[in-house]
């Protein structure tokens, strides 16, 4: 199954709270810091609300 690794690339300061806590259900808390998740829908949908703050990388 594909999983996606997630990575903070911006602070999450002067961001809108639904961002902030967006990150927080990803698990990211600082930058630079890397977490690997499931490719599902709701997964896809949190990485869409914060893209700008993060980067995102298929793996198997």
């Amino acid at each position: 199954m594909a999983q996606l690794r997630i990575t903070q690339i911006k602070s999450k300061i002067s961001e809108k709270q639904n961002q902030r806590d967006t990150l927080r259900s990803l698990g990211l808390r600082k930058i630079g810091q890397v977490t690997v998740r499931e490719d599902n829908s709701v997964n896809r949908g949190y990485v869409k609300t914060v893209a700008h703050l993060v980067k995102v990388e298929e793996i198997d």
